[in-house]
């Protein structure tokens, strides 16, 4: 494992394990597996209803729960002061713990002009040491930049789409600058066609890997925090086999170069 640096200088694992549309059953199954393979961080959200699910798998991991690392988010609809304190109580309690060691703000959706009073909590959450470390996720430029003008803590990572059809250039150059690690949700592009791609299986068969395990490589090698999500256990070790082997400086030009127009989500800056 590879891990990175928060700008609290809080540590963790650069690979991670995501739940986004895993049923809780299916979850408990799922993190269990990644656990027993070796991943140390499993990231979850309030909105994917599987947080219990999430928590019991690692109880029942028999790994420590201190050498886990947790994320869960907070949903757009608990957004404000009193209502995101509120939701993170009943996120712990589903969860089972006491703390998270991240703590998200979902989405900005910033129709709602709710983010930066939502900060405010977060802020405090961390400051009980409930949260070890506190972030975003779908952060803009625009959205960004705002809530830095307020904060007095700077968020430790911004978690976006990311993949080499949508590899976000400007956005981890602004996180990069502003101190906040970036994190790649969807960093396989869910399937739809990348891992397909002529360029990637070409590239993977010269390592003897997948096109997959390409797109993690590089993610990696960019410095990308990123958690690919599967509920099948092959793949899911498969996701996992990524550290012994390393793409060419001209590999890495050839995956950026597939950069385009692939937002598979919605425009955060719409999204509300």
């Amino acid at each position: 494992m590879q891990y990175v640096t928060l700008n609290n200088g809080l540590t963790m694992p650069q690979l991670g394990f995501g739940v986004w549309q895993v049923p809780d059953d299916e979850a408990y199954a799922s993190v269990k597996t990644a656990i027993e393979v070796g991943y140390r961080s499993i990231d979850t959200a309030r909105i994917y209803n599987n947080e219990e699910g999430t928590g019991r798998a690692i109880a029942d991991s028999g790994v420590a729960r201190e050498d886990i690392f947790l994320t869960t988010k907070l949903w757009n609809d608990d957004q404000g002061y009193d209502k995101a304190l509120a939701a993170f109580d009943a996120s712990l309690k589903r969860l089972g713990t006491d703390y998270v060691d991240l703590y998200l703000i979902h989405w900005p959706t910033p129709a709602h002009d709710t983010y930066v009073d939502t900060w405010k909590a977060l802020e405090r959450i961390l400051a009980e040491g409930r949260a070890k470390a506190i972030g975003v996720s779908n952060f803009t430029p625009t959205t960004l930049e705002r809530l830095l003008g307020e904060a007095e803590v700077t968020p430790a990572i911004n978690q976006i789409e990311l993949h080499p059809y949508f590899s976000q250039g400007r956005m981890r150059a602004l996180n990069a600058e502003k101190g906040l690690l970036t994190e790649a949700w969807s960093p396989l592009g869910q399937g739809k066609g990348l891992l397909e791609d002529p360029a990637l299986v070409e590239i993977g068969a010269a390592h003897g890997k997948s096109a997959a395990q390409v797109v993690l490589r590089w993610h990696l090698q960019l410095g990308n925090v990123v958690i690919p999500k599967s509920v099948t256990p092959a793949r899911i070790r498969e996701n996992f086999e990524v550290f012994d082997f390393e793409l060419s400086a001209e590999e890495m030009e050839r995956v950026a170069s597939l950069d385009g127009d692939g937002r598979i989500g919605p425009d955060p800056d719409e999204f509300n």
